[in-house]
């Protein structure tokens, strides 16, 4: 294998996340021990060869199968499996930010909108990331995402999204951010746009001292004064954007504690090549109990 994939790809062993590329890595044979186990329906041998390997090698995996085979590994897989563990393993297979647009399409499908897997991904992913997941979504389903994201959502919490969407650092003072939100709560409804446009232009260390600033000056924590002071979506929506500027690890690690496939799936095949290993500490430290265990009693629940 050439050395320069994987630096191609800026993986390095020195990551966070819980999946890194596998030593002694050969498509060819990854390839054939699938069109085998696909043919015996051996799942174990799924699982274990394309959970135990980087996205850019799943590429390099299904690039060689349809060499060898003349077919597409996803509708392979789609053929001889089915329920969670089909989903999964085509979810593995999808490129990071071709898989964060198919979230958010997911999340936007049929009846009802699932606003808070919006949230959680507009929230924990940087500006110029998000702006490549747009560009996914417009090649994947030929529409844009923020025409879709506002025909999704409505009032201040649309405001809240596609100002996420379009995320941008700006310059801004602790002290009159702080003024700035005090301010909005003085009347008998509190004035959303400010914390719109403070929360979605600055970055988490800014804003944690914003945050810490705003609760020592009203005497509440900042969960409680978005549960008092607001209602609805924006509510929702205010709340989990609060969650990931405190701590994102955490904030996921309560998502994953609900035991949701679709949360579980998302979040893990998201973040497993990034930041897990901090998701998971912040999951033993919530729950009291490892991810991996509490995993295993979900699955035989």
């Amino acid at each position: 294998m050439d050395p320069e994939y994987f630096t191609s790809y800026n993986m390095c062993w020195g990551t966070l996340g819980t999946v890194r590329p596998f030593p002694g890595f050969h498509a060819d044979r990854d390839a054939m021990e699938i069109r085998e186990a696909l043919e015996s329906k051996n799942v174990v041998t799924l699982l274990r060869i394309l959970t135990n390997r980087t996205n850019a090698q799943r590429q390099e995996i299904a690039k060689t199968f349809e060499e060898q085979t003349q077919k597409d590994l996803a509708a392979a897989l789609k053929k001889s499996l089915s329920g969670d563990v089909e989903v999964l393993l085509l979810e593995l297979l999808m490129p990071p930010v071709q898989y964060e647009a198919y979230r958010l399409q997911q999340a936007m499908a049929g009846l009802g909108t699932d606003e808070e897997t919006l949230m959680e991904i507009l929230c924990t992913r940087s500006g110029p990331r998000l702006q490549e997941i747009r560009a996914a979504y417009k090649q994947l389903y030929k529409k844009d995402l923020e025409k879709e994201l506002k025909g999704e959502t409505s009032g201040d919490f649309a405001k809240l999204v596609l100002a996420l969407l379009n995320k941008s650092s700006a310059a801004g003072g602790v002290q009159r951010d702080i003024e700035s939100l005090s301010a909005t709560l003085s009347g008998k409804k509190a004035d959303a746009g400010p914390w719109i446009s403070i929360l979605t232009s600055r970055d988490s260390d800014h804003l944690n001292k914003v945050l810490t600033g705003l609760e020592l000056k009203n005497g509440q924590a900042i969960n409680e004064t978005v549960e008092k002071r607001f209602s609805g979506d924006f509510r929702l929506g205010l709340s989990v954007l609060v969650q990931c500027i405190q701590s994102s690890d955490v904030y996921l690690a309560k998502r994953l504690a609900t035991m949701k496939p679709s949360f579980v799936h998302g979040i893990m095949v998201s973040h497993s090549e990034e930041d897990l290993l901090c998701i998971r500490a912040a999951f033993i430290k919530l729950t009291g109990t490892s991810l991996y265990s509490a995993l295993q009693v979900s699955k035989t629940a």
